[in-house]
Order: C-alpha cells, then sequence, then structure tokens
C-alpha cells in the first residue's frame, strides 16, 4: 500500500513525468502479483483509471475553459462580387451620382434587377455627414448580458460558396439570469443531420407533451448555415389542412378518427417543413387592398368548409358574390359595436380608448368588427384565434387588415411577457375561466397589466357560472367594476380591474392561489406551463409595470426610469426613422398601397415598427427566444408583439403577411435550427403571393439566400452588398410546383 500512496503523490507532484511513471507502474503491478489477493488487484484497475483520467483531463485541449461569445451587429464577411463569386479588397463599382451618402463604409456593390435601376439603397440610409457617421455606428447594438464571458473568438471560415462554417461555438455553462431565462424558451431539436437537398415529404409524427417538457437547450448543429451543395425540389404539401395548412397547430395524421384537427397545445412535426403550401382550390386572387378590405375581402382567399354555413347566421359579415362584405357599424351584438364600446365607458369613465388604453387582446376574434372599430380610436387590438374548428374567423381578421394569431389556450402560457396588455377582452368566447382550479384566468392575471381591466361579455349567464367567477376574481384579488345587462343588446358585461399593489394580496384570509416564489421569472412564456400561483406586483420605482405609461401617442417615445441606456434606445429610433424614410419608403420599389400586415422577424426594441407608426400599416414584432427578452419594452411603447422560435411555425395562417423584414435573423440563428432552409420555407407559407420581404445581413448569407428564393420562383427585386454586409430585397409570386 505505501507504493500506492507513493505512486499517487508523483503523479500529483509531477504531472508532466510521462517517462518517469513506467517505473512506478511496473513495480505497482509486480506488487499486485503477490498474494495480497483480490483487493490489490482490484486497487490497481481502479488507480490505474483513476490516473488515466486525471492525465486525460490536464491535457485534453476539450477540457480547457469554456468561452462564450454572442455575435454582435458589428461581425462581417467577404462580400459577393456581381456574379456571386467572393471578392476581397474595394469593389471597382463607381458610386451613383448625385447619391446621399448611405454610411455602409467606403467600398460598395449594388446590383439592381428587374428594372430597379437608380433606387440606391443602403444599410444605413443615412445622410453622409462624419459626426453623423460616427453616431451611426454607435447605434449597432451589442446586446450583451451581464455576467457574459468574452473569451477566444470563434473560429470561422468562409468556402467558395460563401458559407460560414464554424469551428467553435460553444456556450458557457454559468450564464447570467437573462440568459437563463432565455434558454427556459428554447426547444430542442432531433439530431436527424440529413441534407436538406430534395426532401419534400411532410412527416406527420407529432412530438408528445412529455417529450416537450424533457427540453433543454437548444442543440448547437455545426457546420455550414446554409448548404452549399443543396438542390432545392420543392412539392405540394401533402397535408389534411391543404392550403390552411398551420404546422405547430394543425392535427395532420392518417388516421380519419380524430374528429379535431387542432391540437390542444402547441405541437410540431418533428421533421422541419420542406414544402410548400397549396394555394385555395377556389382560386386565390391579390388581397383587396387598405382601407377597401375592412370592408370587403375575396370569399376564395379565406375557404373554408364551414365559413358558408356560419355566414348565413351572422349579421356583421354578408356574402355577396364574390366577396364577403363587413357592413359598418354592424357587430354580433343588437346594437352595433359602438354601442357596446359606449356601454363600456359609461360604466367605466376611466377607460379612454387609443389614450390611457392603446394595447388589448382580444381573446377569441369571433367578430372582428370589435378591433375594427376600436383602429379608428388609434388602439391596438390583437385577436387571439384560439382552436376554431368550424370557420377559421382569425383568418377572416387578418385578410381584413387586422392583427390577429393562432394559439392554443390550455395549460401553457401565452407567448407574452407578464404586465403588458392594457386591457383584455373576452366576448362570447365561451372559456370556463374557473375550471381546472382557475389556471386561465391565473394566466391572464400574469399578462394584464397592473390596474389593467378584464372585459367579459355573454348573452347566457348563469347563476353558478356567476358565483364561481366571483369567489375566483376575489381569490386573486381582483375588483369587480361593473356587472351589468344592456338593455339594447341584452347582453352581461362584467368588468374586472387586476390590483395595481401587493396590499390586496396581504389581506386574503385564505393564501389560494399561492404567491409565486421568488426565482419564478414572471416573463418565462415559451413552452412554460401555467402555474398556480400569483407574481408579485412590482413596488419599486425601478421596476417595470409601478406606473402607467404615458397616454398615446407620447408613450411611443417615452422612455421610464426602468429601461437601461435610454440614450440607446432613442439613437436606435432615430437610426430606423433615417432608414425606413430614406430607403425603404422610397428606394425599395415597393407600392406601400398595397401593404399592410408587416412582421419584424427579428424585432429588438420595436423601433422599425415606431418608424412606420405614421403608414397605414401594422406591425408584428417578433422577439426570437434565444435573443435578450426586449419584448417588455416594446409593450411598453404603445407596440404588439410575441416569443418566437424560428427554428419552428409561426402561429399564422398562410399569405397572412404583406411584408416581411429580417434584419440579421439568420445570422444570429448560430446553427440552432437542424435546417436553416426551413426559416425561408416558413416564410413562403405566410408570406402572401406578391409580398415582399427585406433581408439585412452578412454576404455569404444573402447569395445563399438568393439562391434559395430563386428556386422558390420569387423575384429578385434588388440586391446591394457594401462593407461586407448588405441588403435582399424579393417579391413572391403565385408560383407553385
Amino acid at each position: 500500500m505505501k507504493d500506492t500512496i507513493g505512486f499517487l503523490q508523483f503523479v500529483v507532484n509531477k504531472p508532466m513525468g510521462f517517462k518517469k511513471i513506467g517505473l512506478p507502474i511496473a513495480r505497482f503491478g509486480r506488487q499486485a502479483k503477490r498474494s495480497y489477493g483480490f483487493f490489490i488487484k482490484f486497487a490497481s484497475v481502479a488507480i490505474l483509471g483513476l490516473c488515466f483520467v486525471f492525465v486525460w483531463y490536464m491535457f485534453s485541449p476539450s477540457a480547457s475553459s469554456v468561452t462564450y461569445q454572442r455575435s454582435t451587429f458589428g461581425e462581417i464577411a467577404e462580400p459577393v462580387s456581381e456574379r456571386g463569386q467572393l471578392r476581397k479588397g474595394k469593389s471597382s463599382v463607381v458610386p451613383i451620382k448625385n447619391e446621399p451618402d448611405l454610411n455602409l463604409g467606403k467600398s460598395e456593390e449594388k446590383r439592381v434587377v428587374n428594372g430597379s435601376l437608380g433606387l440606391g439603397l443602403g444599410l444605413g440610409g443615412v445622410d453622409g455627414s462624419k459626426d453623423h457617421k460616427k453616431e451611426e455606428k454607435d447605434v449597432n447594438l451589442k446586446i450583451v448580458k451581464e455576467g457574459d464571458k468574452e473569451g477566444d473568438k470563434e473560429d470561422k471560415q468562409v468556402d467558395e460558396e460563401g458559407s460560414e462554417v464554424s469551428e467553435s461555438d460553444s456556450e458557457n455553462g454559468k450564464e447570467n439570469e437573462g440568459e437563463g431565462e432565455s434558454e427556459e424558451r428554447e426547444n430542442n431539436v432531433d439530431d436527424d443531420d440529413d441534407s436538406a437537398s430534395k426532401e419534400v415529404d411532410l412527416d406527420q409524427a407529432d412530438e408528445s407533451d412529455e417529450t416537450i417538457a424533457k427540453r433543454g437547450k437548444k442543440q448547437k448543429f455545426k457546420g455550414p448555415l446554409f448548404d452549399p451543395k443543396a438542390e432545392y425540389v420543392w412539392k405540394i404539401c401533402n397535408t389534411r389542412s391543404k392550403h390552411n395548412y398551420i404546422p405547430c397547430i394543425d392535427i395532420e395524421v392518417a388516421s380519419k378518427r380524430i374528429r379535431s384537427y387542432r391540437h390542444h397545445e402547441r405541437s410540431c412535426p418533428k421533421s422541419p417543413l420542406m414544402c410548400v403550401v397549396p394555394l385555395p382550390h377556389e382560386g386565390y386572387q391579390t388581397p383587396i387592398s387598405w382601407p377597401e378590405s375592412r370592408e370587403k375581402i375575396w370569399f376564395s382567399n379565406v375557404a373554408h368548409p364551414k365559413l358558408a354555413q356560419f355566414v348565413k347566421t351572422q349579421s356583421w359579415v354578408v356574402e355577396s358574390g364574390e366577396h364577403l362584405t363587413f357592413p359598418q357599424n354592424q357587430s354580433e351584438l343588437i346594437g352595433g359595436i359602438a354601442h357596446y364600446l359606449e356601454s363600456i365607458v359609461e360604466a367605466i369613465p376611466d377607460i379612454e380608448w387609443g389614450k390611457n388604453i392603446r394595447t388589448i387582446l382580444d381573446i377569441g376574434c369571433k367578430d372582428s368588427s370589435f378591433g375594427a372599430f376600436l383602429f379608428d380610436k388609434n388602439v391596438f387590438t390583437l385577436g387571439l384565434g384560439l382552436n376554431d374548428d368550424l370557420v377559421d374567423l382569425a383568418q377572416v381578421t387578418l385578410e381584413r387588415g387586422f392583427p390577429a394569431i393562432i394559439s392554443p389556450f390550455s395549460t401553457r402560457r401565452l407567448p407574452f411577457p407578464s404586465g403588458t396588455f392594457d386591457t383584455i377582452h373576452c366576448g362570447e368566447c365561451q372559456i370556463h375561466w374557473q375550471s381546472n382550479g382557475g389556471k386561465l384566468l391565473i394566466e391572464m392575471n400574469r399578462i394584464l397589466r397592473p390596474a389593467g381591466y378584464l372585459i367579459i361579455s355573454s348573452k347566457h349567464d348563469s347563476i353558478e357560472d356567476d358565483e364561481a367567477m366571483s369567489k375566483l376574481t376575489a381569490s386573486i384579488g381582483w375588483n369587480i367594476l361593473a356587472h351589468k345587462t344592456d338593455d339594447v343588446s341584452d347582453i352581461g358585461i362584467r368588468i374586472y380591474q387586476k390590483p395595481e399593489s401587493n396590499e390586496i394580496y396581504a389581506l386574503r384570509r385564505k393564501k389560494v392561489p399561492p404567491m409565486c416564489k421568488e426565482n419564478e421569472n414572471p416573463d418565462a412564456a415559451w413552452y412554460v406551463p401555467i402555474n398556480s400561483c400569483l407574481h408579485p406586483i412590482p413596488s419599486a420605482i425601478e421596476d417595470r409595470g409601478t406606473e402607467w405609461p404615458e397616454e398615446w401617442p407620447k408613450r411611443l417615445q417615452t422612455f421610464p426610469d426602468w429601461m437601461n441606456n435610454r440614450d440607446k434606445l432613442i439613437s436606435d429610433t432615430e437610426h430606423w426613422k433615417a432608414i425606413v424614410e430614406k430607403s425603404y419608403l422610397t428606394r425599395m420599389g415597393i407600392n406601400w398601397s398595397t401593404i399592410r400586415n408587416v412582421m419584424d422577424m427579428h424585432s429588438i426594441y420595436g423601433s422599425f415598427a415606431a418608424a412606420l407608426i405614421e403608414q397605414k400599416v401594422w406591425v408584428m414584432n417578433v422577439v426570437p427566444v434565444y435573443a435578450f427578452d426586449t419584448l417588455p419594452i416594446i409593450f411598453e411603447r404603445g407596440l404588439v408583439g410575441i416569443y418566437h422560435d424560428w427554428c419552428e411555425s409561426f402561429g399564422t395562417y398562410p399569405r397572412s403577411y404583406d411584408l416581411l423584414h429580417a434584419d440579421h435573423l439568420f445570422s444570429r440563428i448560430k446553427n440552432r435550427c437542424k435546417k436553416t432552409v426551413t426559416i425561408v420555407v416558413e416564410m413562403d407559407r405566410i408570406l402572401r403571393p406578391g409580398g415582399w420581404a427585406i433581408i439585412r445581413d452578412k454576404a455569404p448569407i444573402l447569395k445563399s439566400l438568393e439562391e434559395i428564393f430563386k428556386s422558390l420562383h420569387w423575384e429578385i427585386r434588388l440586391t446591394f452588398v457594401q462593407n461586407k454586409e448588405g441588403i435582399l430585397c424579393v417579391q413572391k409570386t403565385m408560383w407553385r410546383p
């Protein structure tokens, strides 16, 4: 045993002495052959194993300290030439005369397609003053969380086709609280590494809730962002939902016994979507432009088996030849929508539409006339389409040009941060709030702003439901401000208000539901189950939610004390205002009179949406779940957004949006998706024929994207590359394979 102890001391004190290790090992082996028994033999094997592990740990390169580096907006790659090849150095292209300095750098390259000569679009879109150039450079946001370690840089190489290969893309295992919250919203992807080429079949198998519950950190898929050798051959998706297919919402199985074709919870196919959704069989027509679309839409564009029967029973929508028309001020309520809203204000005079009430979540969006009427009062009403297997009314809402999303609402949180909506409306949504321990109402309590309102209207109130609802709202400290039956419409209206402080919670006799634990994040919402507890209401002046925002439109440009780096927010707002005014609106060749539904696929502070506020459009701000959580800031400004993981399908119908904006979305994806090309497939699904996409990213990424869009028969309207970054403007066509 003395020899054993001596050997261990030798290894510890002189780890580099590889040549001198042989003698002690030999001596120890001879000792094992003596009559010390089985113990010595077993100990020798164990100690040799430990020594091997120790030596491997000390000298293995993989055992070195793990570093984490977040990619920033400053990262660049080699520019792409006019022929699509990589090139180094300055471009020989001469800038167009009398063109403003677009703040892209000294070297530049332009490619104009389809007669767009003279657009001169740049990545900056600002004037050429040196001071402004410096300011523009500072505005390139670097979202770095506290506690991130900036160690070794990633070793990247660009292949001949311009695709980036990440050789080192590891993350620090001990990230800060904000990073952990983002990781909680992430989900795993299967390990398949099949090539993206020629795969067109849709996997019918869906993930179970048990699989989703076990999700951890997102797996890294090493290699090029896009496969440079892929050949894309597209086919029509063979799905039960056909032209209305929503991959993570619709059930796609071979069995005909399933009565519903919607999931009760979000559940995506295991294999990414690599096929294109067909157009309606009745014939798709170019959508009617705003503002005409609020009065009538093409029936064929929203065709659904049960829609025609539903229309015959309603007064707010009428079938008129090839159109669905929406009579002004009509709703399913007797007396019209104007009378309904006036009765709410009469009951609660503090409610001022379009001033202190700006953001509303309309659950069910059964009657889109509610949001349509409030739009004229500067109220942003987001319709939440539930599991409606009959008529798909959320699609009608989107076709009219009003905001709506599709999301199951059962056991998981909605994809919104806490304390953001000014008001929640539920008109005949037929939700049993008191069931399942009142979890759905607890979720409303989470996303509703302190002192915000919940408005519920129903034609068929029962005494039992009223008593159960009163008991439930009292248990969470809500105050009922009005409970009346309108004489004209004969509809019951109940208005509740969420408490604005924690004092009401302390006065409860029964602490049911209990208060949530301090370490539970109220903003975690991506695949997070609803917890039967109440989050404390913010009380410190530096916390979000302690004060009601400024009245609209002042709140759009107001940055409260709880927002860090307000100077950066102001600069970011001015930055995007300049880009939109001097580039997007005038130099892209886009007819903005045809644009109504807009999505910012990688929003940060909502500044792109703020820059379009004077246009006749609305913008859905999407904050990726792997990015820093800036969605509360977007809501605070009076805008609306949603969490989403672009490795999965978005919760909307095909052909929902007129314009998609992606600012460095693909370069931030970090090889998270099994097949990054599926993001392009999803863009093709949710964009309307004739719709536009504006993509700003690194030059090699744009080159790969251009080839993918060409395979989908999209029109390449503009390619502009300068300072190793660029912009791509494309337009979707009516092509289907």
